[in-house]
This record gives C-alpha cells, sequence and structure tokens, in this order.
C-alpha cells in the first residue's frame, strides 16, 4: 500500500471508481483549482506468489521498496481516492429588531444576492448553510425559494 498525490495518469481509473460508485453525481473536474489536495492510494496487484505471507512479512515488504524486497518491481493499481474541494459556509448576522420582517427580508434580499455574485466572481462553486434547528424549518423554505437545496445526503464535519 502507498499514498501519493494523485497525477493525471491516475484520470482513468479514478472514472473506473466513480461509475462504479453508481451515486449519480457527476465526476468532479480535477483540475478544478478548488481542489486543493488530491491523494490516492495505490495496492500492489494480487499476486499468488504473495498470498502465504504472514503480516509481519507484508510489514517488512510495505517498508522496502519493490525493488528491494524482490527485485523487480510490483505493479500497483490506485484502490482508493480522497479528493479534497474547496466550499465556503455562509453566516447571517442580522439585528432581530431592526426594521419591519419585511424590511429584514428585502435586506436579506439584496445582501444574498451580493454574496452570490462575490462567490461566483471568487471561483467557488457552491455555498453551504447550516441552519439552526429553530429556525431551519421556516428559513429553510426561504431559501428553498432563492435557489438553495436541502442535500439529501447526511453532512458530517471533521475539526483539523
Amino acid at each position: 500500500m502507498r499514498i501519493r498525490e494523485y497525477t493525471p495518469n491516475d484520470l482513468d481509473a479514478l472514472r473506473r471508481m466513480h461509475a462504479a460508485q453508481g451515486f449519480g453525481y457527476p465526476f468532479p473536474d480535477l483540475e478544478s483549482p478548488l481542489f486543493v489536495s488530491k491523494l490516492v492510494l495505490e495496492d500492489e496487484l494480487d499476486d499468488p506468489a504473495k498470498e502465504n505471507e504472514t503480516a509481519e512479512g507484508r510489514e517488512v515488504a510495505h517498508r522496502n521498496s519493490p525493488l528491494q524486497s524482490s527485485g523487480v518491481a510490483s505493479p500497483n493499481r490506485v484502490a482508493m481516492a480522497i479528493l479534497l474541494r474547496l466550499t465556503a459556509e455562509t453566516y447571517l448576522l442580522h439585528d432581530p429588531a431592526a426594521g419591519t420582517p419585511r424590511q429584514r427580508w428585502q435586506r436579506f434580499l439584496a445582501l444574498h444576492e451580493a454574496a452570490r455574485s462575490s462567490a461566483a466572481a471568487r471561483g467557488l462553486d457552491d455555498v453551504q448553510a447550516f441552519l439552526p434547528p429553530r429556525v431551519a424549518r421556516a428559513f429553510g423554505r426561504r431559501l428553498a425559494r432563492l435557489g438553495w437545496r436541502q442535500d439529501p445526503w447526511p453532512c458530517f464535519s471533521l475539526q483539523v
């Protein structure tokens, strides 16, 4: 097993893996500058002669280069990839006592369009909004009317 940076030579393998998963979203544009990290994991192709190796033997072979461990380079295949693409999280801050509900909505619409234009001008593909549960239903409906969609895929986050 080896983890390394993606190269354009990996594109066909990644396309095959994407198609085999059958998730229904388009293959990402890996040339986009929004992809800030592209890592692939390679495995050695199955070799029947190595099936009887012990775990300790596999660990020694892993630490050594293929030329050092066997004298012949082993062919590898890309088995997995993780691609990190930038997105933006949006925060809405407003004074709930400033103006009438209609005035606040009109202000929001103007600011919303300015923020959408700003994100597009910076090359962003999307923006995420995490709504507090107490406003998610009502404000979510308003966002939906503006073209926002609630992704059916659960969102998980990781603090790094």
